[in-house]
């Protein structure tokens, strides 16, 4: 069935069918098409196993963990303890959401959830501060990009479930792109604040300050070292790290913070359990959309294809960055990862660019996505929390997005900078 599966996915997709049921019935006309029923046997078996995983189980746990974190009031902490840090620079509040930010980030590992959690909190206190509406939510979705990608890392785990990656590997080569980003967008802020006059937050905070402000968020912060540690030492696999966790914040929720109640835990299931299904069947709808590229013979047409243009690594990187964040700005990042890995990761292996390399450049920019306009995810949460248009916040967003440019042209020109980290520590 040559790529009549592809045209039918597309075909769905512009008439608006939602994307899980896309991407099942383009196999499943490709199939009938071909008059292939021996294949076409093969697909609920292939659904169930691509969802029937050990390491998928890591999805709905750390989505657990961080429900009990934003609902036991652990984001607050991290963000006063964020403004405890910075929040004496100009434009503090802002800055203080870019740092939050990358704490939250150790903790969910997804945008939409960071930019729920910290934009509920800082938003309106950046309003009351002076800042506008739409900058407040362009700061608050620029810095949620770092979720995902500082781990740990919901959408990493899935690709290392696709594409056979090692998932510390991918973890570990996320650390030094998550910092390059909110760096960037720090200097970013530093630079609009001091031309707008933007305030500080507060005064430089005293040493006893600093300290209460640490001593209350230590113990949230121990959470992306234990998960971490624990997978990088090999006491535990990345699914048994997501189950520590969920041990770890409930222990917190319940009886360090006493902030959540057992009978909260009812919401913090159902929420949990919604997200989750929708993920998993994602999952399953793409795995039998990715075998059907497989044997379709997608990856080395799409290496053919490629050879045509260049045969320069770094060049066909770019290509293929360009792509992605064209695709990004239109298809959320599981489904994108879901359908492009596939495709793009077997293919630029082809040409020797390292598979742990390729991930962690897939993963920034299926994120990046969710940040950019016209469909991104979190500008959609931002406006909801603003109640601001998209095309006001994206306005304010095009100095964030050229940070987040910046970063994957480095880490597709530069491997090390992604790299070092895991082969210094022998997962690579």
């Amino acid at each position: 069935m040559p790529f009549s599966f592809f045209w039918v996915f597309l075909i769905c997709m512009a008439l608006g069918v939602p994307i899980v049921f896309a991407l099942a019935a383009g196999p499943l006309a490709g199939f009938l098409i071909a008059d292939k029923l021996l294949f076409l046997k093969m697909l609920p078996q292939r659904m169930f196993g691509g969802i029937a995983q050990f390491p998928i189980l890591a999805i709905p746990l750390f989505i657990l963990a961080g429900e009990l974190m934003n609902v036991s009031g652990i984001t607050q902490r991290l963000v006063n303890f964020a403004n405890t840090l910075i929040g004496h620079i100009r434009a503090g509040l802002a800055q203080t959401n870019i740092v939050a930010s990358m704490m939250f980030a150790g903790l969910s590992g997804s945008a939409v959830a960071d930019t729920s959690a910290i934009g509920s909190i800082l938003i309106p206190a950046m309003e009351k501060d002076g800042y506008s509406k739409q900058f407040a939510a362009a700061v608050t979705a620029a810095s949620s990009v770092i979720g995902p990608i500082i781990p740990p890392s919901i959408i990493m785990i899935i690709y290392a479930y696709v594409m056979k990656v090692p998932v510390a590997a991918l973890f570990l080569a996320g650390l030094v792109p998550g910092v390059m980003v909110g760096v960037g967008l720090i200097l970013v802020t530093y630079y609009i604040g001091k031309r707008r006059n933007y305030p500080k937050a507060h005064k430089r905070a005293s040493a006893g300050e600093l300290w209460q402000a640490f001593r209350l968020a230590f113990l949230p912060l121990l959470t992306p070292l234990i998960i971490l540690g624990g997978i990088v030492t090999g006491v535990v696999t990345p699914t048994e790290a997501a189950g520590l966790a969920v041990f770890y914040a409930l222990i917190l929720s319940l009886f360090v913070m006493r902030t959540v109640k057992l009978a909260d835990l009812s919401g913090i299931l159902y929420r949990t359990g919604l997200l989750s299904s929708t993920i998993l069947l994602l999952v399953g709808s793409a795995t039998i959309f990715g075998w059907a590229a497989t044997i379709s013979g997608v990856p080395q047409a799409l290496g053919r294809l490629l050879l045509t243009i260049t045969d320069n690594p770094i060049l066909l990187l770019l290509l293929v960055n360009v792509l992605l964040l064209v695709i990004g700005m239109f298809l959320d990042a599981v489904p994108a990862i879901l359908i492009l890995g596939p495709i793009f990761g077997p293919a630029l292996a082809q040409f020797g660019v390292d598979p742990v390399h390729f991930a962690i450049i897939m993963c920034i920019n299926v994120t990046v996505g969710l940040a950019t306009p016209p469909m991104g995810m979190i500008l959609f949460v931002a406006s909801s929390l603003t109640k601001t248009g998209i095309e006001v916040i994206s306005r304010e967003l095009w100095p964030y997005l050229a940070v987040h440019l910046t970063v994957i042209v480095l880490v597709s020109m530069f491997p090390a900078l992604a790299l070092t980290i895991p082969k210094a520590l022998g997962f690579m």
